[in-house]
This record gives C-alpha cells, structure tokens and sequence, in this order.
C-alpha cells in the first residue's frame, strides 16, 4: 500500500508517497480503506513539530478519517467488513489502508458522504465538547465567537445556533462575515474596527454568558471583558499565532467569571466513550442539517 509519510518532523519536505506492506490488525482493531481524510490547522503543527505532542517518526499524517473496514482483529465486537465507519487519532489517515482501534470508531451514516464525514470530526467534536460539555451553554443564552469563519468557530456558530442559543461571531472580510451569518449568527461584527466591543455593547449591554475562542491573541482579553456576569470564556485555541496571551487577575473576580479550557485530545485518551458519543450527534445530525435537537 502506499502513505505519505515522513522521516522527519519539521521538514515539510521530508514527506513524500512511499510503499509499505498492508497492516494487520491486532487486538480491539479495525483495518479499513481509507476513502477520505480531512486536513486542519493540527495536522499542520504536528508535520512541522510545532505541536504539543511529537509522534515517534516515521509519522503518517491525517487524523480525521472514514473508510471501509476491510479486516476487524481479535476482540473486535460491533464491526464487520465492509461497513463504514469514522475515527479521529493521531494521524495515519494519508494513506490507502490504515489501522483504527475499535474505541474510537463511529459508523457513519449510509446518506453521509465521506469526504463530509471526514470534514466534520474534530472541529464539531471540539465545537460540540467546549460549548455543552465543559461551557454548559442553554437554550436563550448568549455566545459570542471568535475566528467564526474558521473551522471549529465555524462549528460553535452552527451547533450553537442549532441549539436555540443566540450567536454573536467576529470575523474580518465581508466574505468571511456573510458565510458566518449563513452559518446561524444573528450579529457578525468586524473585529479589525478597533471599536469593535462599543457595537456589540450597543447590541447587548449585559454582555454575553459564553465566549468561544479559537483565537486568543489580541482578542483574548477584549473578549473576556465583554462577558456578563458569571460568564465563561473557553480557551479553545491560538490560530492567531501571536504570543499566548495573558489575563489580570481582577478580571474574574471583577465578573464573577471563569476561564474554561477545551481540550478535545484530553477527553480522546480519557473518555473515548464519550468521544464516540458525541461523535455519532455530530454525524447523525449532519444527515438532519443540525435540526434543533442537540441536547
């Protein structure tokens, strides 16, 4: 079979198609044929070494994966060859056959394309984790989101919006704002106008109950201020790339606040029944176009 691997990580130019025998799946384990494999901001660090965590080389890229099970291991209960199923791990997706622990496998939906499934896996399984599990988001509140044209903020925008949650997304071009307003927020603003916060004031004096922040950077503490009382502002990520930002310790005690981090590869070595969990909401409801039916 052949996968895109690499021999070094750091050197983009390290990676390249090569040959390798077909594994064989050992105990608890699916091989499948891969059909499709989405790409994110992750799998960019982790080829150029810049991620948290720094897999053993050689190192196949590609987490978010679907194919078909083509031999299931010793163990395995609930998959037979020939059904389709999802997984999202540390990479091995980039290539034609690949080996997938049954824990952290979902079936998808027989409507769903593959390269749709595929694109749906780790930025709603954050999406999803952050907003419900760790921010405790209701009905009638109010969310705002940074980076809400991106990937997993562009998720937040979507399962919020689903869940009868009022959305507030910034976003920088007419662009990038239209596609968020498409996606469910009832207000898009530009966060580039350096009075950003006095038009989301206007709108909402109270501030908002939930910030979901992919970005951090310079928005990290604007954004905290902008929150009512009791407020909680997921630290998701850094996309912005600007050094990891900071925050005054009166803040929190100022608005009775909390900061509230959301790590989606902390719950897959943890809880990965929860993972399938979630995952197999996000799938079912990509079928149904996220109908109001999240909680």
């Amino acid at each position: 079979m052949r996968a895109y691997c690499g021999h070094e990580l750091g050197n983009l130019e390290a990676f390249a198609l090569q040959h390798f025998d077909t594994p064989t799946p050992g105990e608890g384990e699916l091989l499948i044929s891969v059909e499709a494999t989405a790409l994110g901001f992750v799998d960019q660090l982790v080829m150029r070494g810049l991620y948290q965590i720094k897999p053993p080389t050689p190192f196949v890229p590609g987490g978010e994966v679907v194919g078909t099970v083509e031999a299931v291991g010793p163990g395995v209960l609930g998959f037979v060859p020939g059904q389709r199923i999802a997984a999202w791990q540390f990479g091995g997706g980039l290539a034609e056959m690949t080996i997938v622990r049954q824990d952290h496998a979902v079936p998808v939906p027989a409507d769903l394309e593959p390269a749709a499934a595929a694109s749906l896996l780790l930025d709603y399984l954050t999406a999803y984790y952050g907003l419900f599990d760790r921010g405790g988001l209701k009905p009638g509140q109010l969310v705002l989101v940074t980076g809400a044209s991106g990937g997993v903020g562009a998720a937040a925008v979507r399962l919020a919006s689903a869940a009868s949650v009022s959305v507030i997304g910034l976003a920088s071009s007419d662009e990038k704002r239209e596609m968020v307003s498409r996606a469910g927020a009832s207000l898009v603003i530009d966060y580039r106008n350096e009075n950003w916060r006095e038009e989301l004031k206007r709108a909402h004096p109270s501030g908002v109950d939930m910030v979901f922040d992919p970005v951090g950077g310079g928005l990290f503490e604007p954004c905290f201020r902008s929150l009512a009382k009791r407020g909680r502002h997921l630290v998701v990520g850094f996309a912005s790339r600007d050094s990891i930002p900071s925050l005054p310790a009166n803040l929190p005690l100022l608005k009775s606040g909390e900061l509230v981090g959301v790590d989606a590869r902390y719950l897959w070595e943890t809880d990965p029944v929860r993972v399938r969990q979630v995952l197999s909401i996000v799938l079912r409801l990509s079928t149904m176009r996220l109908r109001r039916s999240l909680m």
